[in-house]
């Protein structure tokens, strides 16, 4: 057994990678015609419960495997009949390019390589569709869950000092608060926890009937909380709630923010991609003046998973909020450890992908105006569902329809565990796979419309098989 991993044979190689190239091409191409979701049978669940493998098989073999135990079973967000989460549908362009940064295999932390270009030639991008300054600096993460916690940390170093790296929130002696709509997503307060300041000290804010933060009652509790000698030090605005897709009033929470001295940072995980398209682009007034955004490429620009990105204002803040001395991140005046700012100086991760690539390539090929022009076109098919929908005898909308999020249940008389049941009903027959949340505290079915491949004829084969699956309901469906 060779100690060399590479193929023994090559051409054999090239031949069965053009094939799974292929079969992928195939995949996608197909989208519409496969079920939205397969659940994993047990007899496939069974064979990922074997014992790791010490001997090896042969590629080809591996990779008929994937194509009979895998493929069939993935989470089904490639369908443009997928819309139960904000997930992005993927391009062939980004899997191809997914394929080529695997290639390179760099380590985008750090070094002095075109990777780390590529990855501020993105930031200079998002600064310039956000109206952020060239001086901003990005980073590229995960996704928003960490970008927000990444720009909780860069908030909390702002109002205490870079030395709360080392001493602990405990020796500022300081009671830390943050502020933002009862309708942030969770992560919002995981970042509390997980930075030490607690959840809590995130205070919920209300929201109006559009689902947007009362600013109202905003004042009213930073002003409370100064009143008990407390610490408010940054307002969380969202661009795009994950129940509704609702847009808080961006403007005025930059407004209330200054006058208060407290950091604003908005979680735009896909709300904040409206703004390639500019008829959608004025919905985000107030974007631009947020001192840090968090957003996901992997959203509403299809870029595939994962490539989330964190885009501060103010790059020294930034910088120091995160970058270490250590000796083996040291750098030189030349060579491949030249540089100033590396990827590593703006967050945790020294070892990180080049999730750059695939953002690079997604905006090269397609363009911004036509990312803009698909986002559009999700938000005009959500009109279209929630115009149908009105229409209804059985159906009716619980929320209105900010972006592309539309929130709808059974009229009264229908028992509120039937929404679930048609949501389950379409999921297992791979027909549609909305999802299920909360508004004003009953259970809505939410259709959450991201793809690019979906059409209005689409959305019509959505609102024929609701209605047909409330017709197969029984009374013992919900008992």
């Amino acid at each position: 057994m060779s100690d060399n991993l590479d193929p023994n044979d090559w051409e054999a190689f090239r031949a069965s990678s053009h094939r799974a190239l292929e079969h992928m091409i195939d995949f996608l191409q197909g989208a519409r015609e496969q079920p939205v979701w397969r659940n994993t049978p047990p007899r496939v669940r069974q064979r990922f419960q074997s014992l790791l493998p010490r001997q090896p098989r042969e590629f080809d073999d591996v990779l008929e495997d994937f194509e009979t135990n895998i493929k069939p079973y993935a989470v089904g967000n490639t369908h443009p009949l997928f819309m139960g989460w904000v997930h992005g549908a993927g391009t062939p362009v980004g899997m191809v390019a997914e394929m080529l940064a695997a290639g390179l295999n760099a380590n985008c932390g750090g070094r002095n390589h075109v990777g780390i270009e590529v990855e501020r030639q993105i930031t200079r991008w998002a600064a310039e569709l956000l109206g952020f300054p060239q001086s901003s600096t990005g980073v590229f993460v995960t996704g928003s869950s960490a970008a927000n916690f990444l720009g909780l940390l860069v908030a909390r170093d702002a109002a205490l000092g870079h030395e709360v790296r080392g001493s602990g929130l405990f020796a500022s002696g300081k009671q830390l608060v943050a502020y933002t709509s009862v309708h942030a997503h969770g992560c919002v307060t995981q970042a509390m926890e997980l930075a030490g300041a607690g959840s809590a000290h995130l205070r919920p804010i209300p929201a109006d009937s559009a689902g947007r933060i009362r600013t109202d009652l905003l004042q009213a509790a930073i002003d409370r909380d100064l009143a008990a000698k407390l610490s408010p030090f940054l307002i969380v605005g969202t661009a795009g709630t994950v129940d509704t897709g609702a847009i808080d009033p961006l403007q005025s929470l930059a407004q209330i923010a200054r006058e208060y001295g407290l950091r604003f940072h908005v979680d735009g995980a896909f709300g904040a991609l409206a703004a390639l398209s500019a008829a959608l682009k004025p919905r985000l007034a107030g974007i631009e003046l947020a001192d840090s955004i968090a957003l996901d490429f992997h959203k509403w620009a299809h870029v595939p998973y994962d490539a989330g990105f964190l885009l501060v204002r103010d790059g020294e803040m930034h910088r120091g909020t995160f970058a270490s001395a250590a000796a083996y991140l040291q750098r030189a005046p030349r060579g491949l450890a030249a540089g100033d700012v590396w990827p590593c100086d703006l967050g945790p991760d020294l070892s990180r992908g080049f999730r750059a690539l695939k953002t690079w390539f997604t905006f090269q090929v397609h363009g911004a105006d036509r990312l803009g022009a698909a986002i559009e076109a999700s938000c005009d098919n959500a009109c279209y569902l929630a115009d149908s929908l009105s229409r209804s005898k059985i159906f009716e909308l619980r929320a209105p329809v900010s972006l592309n999020i539309v929130c709808f249940a059974l009229k009264a008389g229908w028992p509120d565990q039937a929404n679930q049941a048609i949501v389950i009903d379409l999921q297992e027959r791979g027909l549609a796979a909305p999802s299920m949340t909360n508004v004003l505290g009953r259970p809505v079915i939410r259709a959450a419309i991201v793809n690019h491949r979906t059409t209005k004829a689409d959305i019509d084969l959505f609102a024929v098989a609701l209605h047909e699956a409330a017709g197969r309901l029984r009374p013992d469906s919900w008992s």
